[in-house]
């Protein structure tokens, strides 16, 4: 478990400078559980880069309110 002090000095580094967040700046940043943040990043089509980090840009834009990506596959955009 985080002590008080590690989690406001994560939250402050996450929101004020960081481009790229890791998953557990990232949960910080949305104030999210796992599930929910897992859930909302589908809906929403954002990923990790090959490094493992989230898009603070892709993160600002869905808890914005902007709206859900929709991604077909190829199977679907044949018919």
């Amino acid at each position: 478990m985080m002590k008080k002090e590690e989690m406001l000095t994560m939250r402050a580094i996450a929101i004020c400078f960081k481009p790229y967040l890791k998953p557990e700046e990232a949960l910080i940043y949305t104030n999210l559980g796992r599930t929910q943040f897992a859930k909302k990043c589908k809906e929403h089509g954002i990923y990790k880069n090959t490094a493992g980090y989230y898009s603070r840009e892709a993160l600002d834009s869905y808890m914005g309110g902007d709206e859900v990506k929709i991604v077909q596959n190829e199977a679907n955009s044949k018919r």
